[in-house]
C-alpha cells in the first residue's frame, strides 16, 4: 500500500497550516505509475484531490485515487471533491478514513458509489491518528485532550531532592508537544506550587499555545495564565468554540483524575524515568473503575521511555 503511505506523507506537508481544516493527501495512480499528487495546505487553495486531478489531466480517467480522508460532497470554500473525482473518470478510490464532519460523514463515499466508482474504505488508524485533534473537535465539539506526565518507574511524579523526574531529551519533547498544541493547561495546585510558564521554548515554535489554569482563583500576581473556573465539560466546549482543537494537560494528579473521571481524556503520554522514588504522589488518584487503554506503544527518549496509549481512539 505504498501509494497510500505516500498520501499520508503528502498530507503532513500541511501540518500547522490548515487551520480549521483537516490534513489531506492524495495520489492518483494509473498503470502502476503515480500521475498526480496533492495535499491541502491552507484556506484559499484547492483540496488535495483537485490538485492531484489537475496534475494528472486526462490520465486520471480509469486511474485509482488514494486519499487519506473521504472526499467532501458539499459546497464550501471549494466545489465538492467527490463530484470532481466522478467527472474526471476515476475508476477506483481508496479512502483512508471517513470524514466525521456532520456535513460530510459518509456522503462523499456514497456519492462515489452511486456514480459507479469502486470504493475501498481502509478505516486506517494512521489516517485517523493524523487528524486526531480535528476529528474530536468536529465530532464531539471539544478539544482532543492529551494528558502528559513524567513519572518514576514506581509511578511517582517527583523525585526527592531533584528538580526533574525525566531527562533533558524528554523535557525537550514536552516543549515540542506544547508547540504542536493549541492550548496547554495545569491545575491551580500546580500553579501555586511551581508557577509554570507553559510556553514552548527552544524548539523554534511558530506560535505559542494558549496557557490555561483550571480551578478556583485567584491567579498569583504576575501570572500570564488564563484562569478557567467553570465545569470542565463547559470550559472545553467554550475553548472549542474559540478554535482550540488540541489541549495538552500537564496538571498534577488532582486535575488529571478529574479529567479522567469526567471521561475527557483521549490520550495518555507517560514519560517514565529509570528511577525509583520510593514515596510521593502517584500520577493519577483513585478512580471509580478501571480504565481500558488501546494502541499502547513504547518509544525510547534518551534514558527514558515514552508510553503512549489511547482512552478514545480518534
Amino acid at each position: 500500500m505504498r501509494y497510500f503511505e505516500r498520501a499520508l506523507e503528502l498530507a503532513e506537508r500541511g501540518r500547522g497550516k490548515v487551520e480549521d481544516h483537516p490534513l489531506v493527501g492524495a495520489v492518483l495512480v494509473r498503470d502502476g505509475e503515480a500521475v498526480g499528487e496533492g495535499w491541502y495546505e491552507f484556506a484559499g487553495v484547492q483540496h488535495a484531490e483537485a490538485i492531484a486531478l489537475a496534475q494528472a489531466g486526462e490520465r486520471a480517467r480509469g486511474a485509482t485515487l488514494y486519499v487519506t480522508l473521504e472526499p467532501c460532497s458539499h459546497h464550501g470554500r471549494t466545489p465538492p471533491c467527490a463530484d470532481a473525482v466522478v467527472e474526471a473518470g476515476v475508476a477506483r478510490v481508496v479512502v483512508g478514513a471517513l470524514d466525521p464532519n456532520p456535513v460530510v460523514d459518509g456522503r462523499g463515499v456514497e456519492r462515489l458509489v452511486q456514480a459507479g466508482v469502486d470504493v475501498e474504505l481502509l478505516d486506517s488508524f494512521e489516517a485517523r491518528r493524523q487528524n486526531e485533534a480535528w476529528r474530536t473537535w468536529k465530532s464531539l465539539g471539544r478539544p482532543f485532550v492529551t494528558y502528559k506526565v513524567a513519572v518514576t518507574l514506581d509511578g511517582r511524579v517527583a523525585v526527592p531532592g531533584s528538580r526533574w523526574v525525566t531527562g533533558e531529551e524528554s523535557r525537550r519533547r514536552v516543549h515540542e508537544l506544547r508547540a504542536a498544541s493549541d492550548a496547554v493547561a495545569v491545575g491551580m495546585g500546580t500553579v501555586r506550587a511551581d508557577a509554570p510558564r507553559l510556553d514552548a521554548r527552544d524548539v523554534g515554535a511558530a506560535r505559542q499555545p494558549r496557557r490555561l489554569a483550571f480551578g478556583r482563583g485567584p491567579l498569583p500576581d504576575g501570572s500570564e495564565l488564563e484562569l478557567r473556573t467553570g465545569p470542565l465539560d463547559e470550559e472545553l466546549r467554550a475553548l472549542a468554540a474559540d478554535g482550540v482543537q488540541s489541549l495538552l494537560l500537564e496538571g498534577g494528579p488532582t486535575l488529571a483524575t478529574a479529567f479522567i473521571e469526567a471521561d475527557l481524556v483521549d490520550k495518555l503520554l507517560v514519560f517514565v524515568a529509570p528511577t525509583l522514588a520510593g514515596s510521593g504522589l502517584r500520577f493519577v488518584g483513585d478512580l471509580t473503575g478501571p480504565l481500558e487503554l488501546s494502541r499502547l506503544r513504547a518509544t525510547a527518549v534518551g534514558e527514558d521511555v515514552l508510553l503512549e496509549a489511547y482512552v478514545h481512539e480518534p
